[in-house]
C-alpha cells in the first residue's frame, strides 16, 4: 500500500467551476493528459478575470435621455447587449431581427438597433442587441473596436487600439 505522501505527490491541481481541485495525474502522454509544466501550472492557477466598463448611452441621434450602464466586456460577443430596461428607457426600436446562437447551441432571435456609446471620452454609434428578460449588459467586440479600444487577453485591461491604414498604389 502506498503512503499518503506518495499518493498526494501523484495529484495535480486543476481548476474546475472556479474551484481548485486535486485530480489524479494520468500516466500517459496522450492528450488531454499531458505533463503539467511550470508554465501551464501557473496558467491553471491564474484566476480567470472579468472586466467591467462604465458607458454613457444615448439614442444614435443624440436626443432623449442618457443612461450610464456598467457593461461586462465579452470579447467573444460580436454585438453589445442592452438590458430591456435600458433600451426601453432610451426609447430604442428594433431595426431588424437577427438569429443568434447561445453557447449551448440554442438559437434565439433578438431585435438589433443602434446606440451611441461614450467610454473614456470617446463616442461612437454601434449596433446593439435589444435584450429581453434577464439578458445582462455585455460590451461586444464591434463596439470596442468602433471606439478604438481592444481587450488585452492576458491582463484583461481595455487599451487603446493601434489604428492602422493600408495604402494601395495603383499600377
Amino acid at each position: 500500500m502506498r503512503s499518503a505522501a506518495a499518493a498526494e505527490a501523484n495529484r495535480i491541481p486543476f481548476l474546475s467551476s472556479k474551484k481548485l481541485v486535486l485530480c489524479r495525474r494520468k500516466q500517459t502522454s496522450w492528450p488531454p493528459y499531458r505533463e503539467l509544466t511550470a508554465l501551464s501550472f501557473l496558467l491553471y492557477l491564474h484566476p480567470v478575470g472579468v472586466t467591467y466598463v462604465q458607458a454613457k448611452l444615448r439614442r444614435p441621434d443624440g436626443r432623449g435621455p442618457t443612461r450610464t450602464v456598467r457593461f461586462l466586456v465579452d470579447s467573444g460577443a460580436i454585438y453589445s447587449v442592452l438590458p430591456e430596461k435600458t433600451w426601453r428607457a432610451l426609447r430604442l426600436r428594433a431595426e431588424r431581427q437577427v438569429e443568434f446562437t447561445l453557447a449551448d447551441g440554442t438559437p434565439i432571435e433578438r431585435g438589433v438597433s443602434e446606440c451611441r456609446f461614450e467610454i473614456r471620452g470617446k463616442a461612437a454609434t454601434s449596433p446593439v442587441v435589444l435584450g429581453e428578460g434577464n439578458d445582462g449588459a455585455l460590451l461586444g467586440a464591434v463596439t470596442l473596436e468602433t471606439l478604438g479600444f481592444m481587450l488585452n487577453p492576458l491582463t484583461r485591461e481595455i487599451l487603446p487600439m493601434r489604428m492602422a491604414l493600408s495604402h494601395l498604389r495603383s499600377s
